[in-house]
C-alpha cells in the first residue's frame, strides 16, 4: 500500500527520495537507511568562539544561506560584493556591507582583517588575486568554493581530492580572461583559482568542490526544472534508465557545513557532494513526486533514442549524465573526505519542498520560463515531440 503524505515524509527522512514511496519503479533498486533517526532541523546553538567573517558574494544563491547560518552561530559578518543582487537583503544585521568588484576594485577591504573569508563567487584567479591585495596578511583562513569541474577525466568512478585536474588550454592566459570566457573555461580557471589561493595563503586554505548545488533560490534551473515540471503533472521524460546516478548537494549543506568549517578551522581539499549513499534518478524524481499533488507519470527514454532527438544532458534532462564512456563517474564521485568531516544531508523530500515552495513565490514569468525550459531544462512543448516520437517509435 501507497503511504499518505504524512507517513512518506517520515519514512524519507529515514531513507531519503523515493525509498518511502512503498513502491518502486522497475529496475530501481531499494537503499539501505544510513540512520534509523527521522531528520529534523537542528537548533542553532551558539558557537563556542564569535568569529570575524568576511564573506565574497553572500546575497546571491549560497551565500544567505552562509549568513544566515554564521549569524545564528553568533559570528560577526561582513559582506562585499557588488551591491547588485538582492542589495540591501541583509541591511542591518550583518556588522558591514562593503561595495566593490573582484574584477577592478577592492578597495572597500584596505585595512579590514579577519578571522576567516568564505569566497563563493570567483571563478577567476585574477578575482583571487585583486582580493589578496588587500586581504593577504590580513586574514587567519579563506574558505574558497571551487567546483567539481575542475576533474579532468569523468570517466572515472569514485573521483577523489587527488584525481587528476583540468589544465588550461595552451596559449591562454587565465589572467587576462574576461565574463564571456567564464563558461567555456570554468573547469581550468577554477584550477588556477585554486592554485592562486594556495599559493597567496600558505598553510591557512581550504578548497571545498562541490558538485551540482541546489535548493531555494537556485535560478540555474537545473533541479528547479524537475521540481517544476513534476509538480506541473501529466507524462514526464525520464532520462535512460531508472538507476542511472544523480548528484547533489543542498545550498544549506554546503553553507552550514563550511560554517562549521571555518569554527573548527578546518584545512585542506574536499569534495562536498552527496548524498552520503548512491542516489538514482528514480529515487530523485518520485522523491519530487511525493511531495506534490500533481500525480506525474514518468516515461523513462532509451539514451540512444534521446541522442537522436538532440536531447542533452544536464542542458535538457538536467541533474543527469549518460552513465558509460566519459562520463561514467560524473554523478558518482567520492564524497567520503568530506562526510569524515561532518558533511551531512538533509532529506531529498525536504530540498524539494522547499525549492516547489520558493519556486511558487516566484514572478509568473519567471516560472513560465522555467517550465518552457528557456534557461536549463527541455521545456514542455519540446518534451511532447520527444514523447510523441517515442510512442511513434514503440508503436503505440
Amino acid at each position: 500500500m501507497v503511504p499518505d503524505r504524512r507517513s512518506f515524509i517520515k519514512a524519507v527522512s529515514v531513507a531519503g527520495g523515493a525509498a518511502g514511496l512503498g513502491v518502486w519503479p522497475a529496475g530501481a533498486a531499494a537503499r539501505t537507511p544510513e540512520s534509523a533517526e527521522p531528520w529534523s532541523p537542528r537548533p542553532v546553538a551558539k558557537a563556542p568562539v564569535s568569529l570575524n567573517m568576511l564573506i565574497l558574494g553572500g546575497t546571491g544563491f549560497t551565500g544567505p544561506e552562509q549568513v544566515e547560518y554564521a549569524l545564528a552561530r553568533g559570528h560577526r559578518v561582513t559582506l562585499f560584493n557588488r551591491n547588485q543582487t538582492r542589495p540591501g537583503l541583509f541591511k542591518g544585521r550583518v556588522a558591514e556591507e562593503l561595495i566593490g568588484d573582484l574584477n577592478n576594485d577592492t578597495s572597500a577591504l584596505a585595512g579590514k582583517k579577519f578571522d576567516v573569508v568564505l569566497d563563493n563567487p570567483t571563478t577567476f584567479p585574477a578575482w583571487v588575486r585583486n582580493a589578496a591585495r588587500q586581504l593577504a596578511g590580513n586574514v587567519k583562513h579563506y574558505m574558497f568554493i571551487s567546483t567539481t569541474s575542475t576533474y579532468a577525466d569523468n570517466s572515472i568512478i569514485g573521483l577523489n581530492e587527488s584525481s587528476p585536474v583540468r589544465p588550461m588550454p595552451a596559449g591562454l592566459d587565465p589572467y587576462t580572461l574576461d565574463r564571456q570566457d567564464a563558461s567555456r573555461y570554468y573547469g581550468p580557471l577554477k584550477v588556477r583559482a585554486e592554485e592562486e589561493v594556495r599559493r597567496t595563503y600558505p598553510d591557512m586554505w581550504t578548497i571545498i568542490r562541490p558538485c551540482l548545488i541546489v535548493g531555494p533560490l537556485d535560478r540555474t534551473d537545473r533541479f528547479t526544472w524537475w521540481v517544476a515540471r513534476i509538480d506541473h503533472g501529466g507524462e514526464v521524460l525520464a532520462p535512460n534508465t531508472p538507476d542511472d546516478p544523480s548528484q547533489f548537494i543542498d545550498s544549506r549543506d554546503l553553507a552550514e557545513w563550511m560554517v562549521r568549517m571555518a569554527e573548527a578551522r578546518t584545512l585542506g581539499l574536499f569534495n562536498a557532494v552527496g548524498p552520503g549513499h548512491p542516489r538514482t534518478m528514480a529515487e530523485m524524481l518520485y522523491g519530487v513526486k511525493a511531495v506534490t499533488t500533481a500525480g506525474a507519470q514518468f516515461t523513462w527514454v532509451p539514451w540512444g533514442f534521446l541522442q537522436e532527438q538532440n536531447v542533452r544532458p544536464w542542458r535538457h534532462m538536467t541533474c543527469w549524465q549518460p552513465p558509460s564512456g566519459r562520463t561514467a563517474g560524473y554523478e558518482r564521485r567520492s564524497g567520503a573526505k568530506a562526510i569524515g568531516q561532518g558533511l551531512t544531508f538533509r532529506p531529498l523530500a525536504v530540498t524539494a519542498k522547499d525549492t516547489l515552495d520558493w519556486h511558487r513565490t516566484r514572478p509568473e514569468a519567471e516560472r513560465m520560463a522555467t517550465l518552457r525550459g528557456e534557461i536549463n531544462g527541455i521545456g514542455l512543448e519540446r518534451e511532447a515531440e520527444v514523447l510523441a516520437a517515442w510512442r511513434e517509435r514503440k508503436g503505440y
